[in-house]
């Protein structure tokens, strides 16, 4: 199946309507439900105001956490044909700010850019110009074990190669110097020159060196720089005109984007992301000025880990990445079927696959970068996508603050 053969459905029409609009003042931070013109206060919002029930029920929890966690600006996007679609936002787009964030801004999305890299490559394997059992030796000699190692246990983290960016040396130059523009050969040396974590397909480790070295073999196949790539086989054929993967050398966002934030340094995170309790108590009381790392150059994340978007082109994407039009109908179920649970101990544990997680119901991804964190997921049953972004990450508590959003709301989506 080449890539003119794809042909992607077009998604499910939205009306301006179909999306609530609040805006209300809270002691944290502003409020704001979009897009609609009716503004009122989330505490009075009842279903029969055209705010879903399910978001009525949930909206204390989400304030709660938003307040617990430190988090400067937060969206939340549900699409659901059965319950009501809906979207909020709340905070600022900068640190006590009086602007508030918008659907429409643009994030960093770190490893959610995974799935864009795992999906070029099995579109390569549709193409027959890759096997997902060829040895990665085949393609880059120079790899540990590379003879082991198939292009499949890359994609779904069982390859045990080191993870790049647990290093000391690079989290002391990203403190140091965030404008650096690091190469990806460059992080590649770094992960390999660690020792594997255990022989290929005997563990689990979630590594990024897997997906940087997966984008510098779609390079080598397609004789393209890898962001060409995905406009050509994802954003373009999706028509997500506000999702980019930028050059190495670029560290903006497009406009309008909030500001991003964090409370611990690169090095100070690298063996636990739990910040003392007395750090912990003065961001959550608003007295601790956090770090702006909005500029930091994501370079060192690469493929792993540097895409931007909006929480509409994730939903976009999301929907499509798990309903298979990416893909042929053959390789999508296999990916699908691919998803096991991380802790096989535990089959209720999060699943991981060929660059595709799941959680509970729902397939798509997390990610996290110092700044930002974000959460996208669909359930192709139920036809219910959730997408949700903060502009502060990690939370002091070390908690993933997009991810405990997607949390409380699929806990409620799915209670009944």
């Amino acid at each position: 199946m080449t890539a003119a053969e794809r042909s992607c459905g077009s998604r499910r029409p939205r009306s301006a309507g179909s999306l609530t609009a609040s805006i209300a003042a809270t002691a944290a931070a502003l409020l704001v439900v979009a897009p609609a013109p009716a503004h009122a206060s989330p505490g009075n919002a009842t279903a029969s105001s055209g705010v879903p029930a399910y978001a009525v029920a949930v909206q204390p929890e989400l304030d709660r956490i938003v307040r617990d966690l430190a988090v400067t600006g937060a969206v939340v996007l549900v699409r659901s044909p059965e319950l009501g679609d809906w979207a909020t936002t709340t905070g600022t787009r900068t640190w006590h700010g009086t602007e508030p964030v918008s659907l429409a801004d643009h994030v960093r999305i770190g490893s959610n850019t995974k799935t864009w890299t795992a999906t070029v490559v099995l579109q390569l394997v549709d193409e027959g110009r890759i096997g997902l059992d060829d040895p990665v030796s085949r393609y880059r000699p120079d790899v540990p074990n590379g003879e082991d190692i198939t292009i499949a246990q890359l994609l779904d983290m069982t390859s045990g190669l080191a993870n790049y960016t647990t290093d000391l040396t690079l989290n002391e130059q990203m403190d140091s110097n965030p404008g650096r523009v690091w190469d990806p050969e460059e992080l590649l040396a770094i992960g390999l020159a660690e020792p594997p974590a255990f022989p290929p397909g005997e563990g689990f480790l979630y590594s990024n060196t897997n997906t940087v070295l997966l984008g510098l073999i779609i390079e080598q196949l397609t004789g393209v720089p890898v962001e060409q790539a995905f406009q050509d086989r994802i954003f373009d054929p999706l028509g997500l005109d506000e999702t980019s993967f930028p050059a190495r050398t670029d560290a903006s966002i497009p406009e309008p984007h909030p500001r991003m934030y964090t409370f611990g340094t690169n090095v100070e995170t690298i063996d636990s992301l739990v910040l003392p309790p007395e750090v912990q108590a003065a961001a959550t009381a608003g007295t601790l000025e956090p770090m702006d790392v909005t500029d930091t150059n994501p370079s060192w994340g690469w493929t792993a880990g540097a895409g931007i978007s909006t929480a509409e082109d994730l939903a976009d994407y999301v929907e499509e990445l798990v309903d298979g039009c990416l893909l042929s109908p053959r390789l999508q179920q296999e990916r699908i079927a691919s998803v096991q649970p991380v802790d096989p101990d535990d089959p209720a544990s999060p699943g991981y696959g060929l660059g595709l997680a799941r959680f509970g119901p729902v397939y798509g991804h997390t990610g996290e970068l110092p700044g930002t964190n974000s959460f996208m997921g669909h359930d192709p049953v139920r036809d219910i996508t959730v997408v949700t972004w903060t502009s502060t990450a990690p939370a002091p508590d070390g908690e993933g603050p997009a991810v405990e959003l997607a949390r409380t709301v699929i806990d409620e989506l799915y209670a009944g």
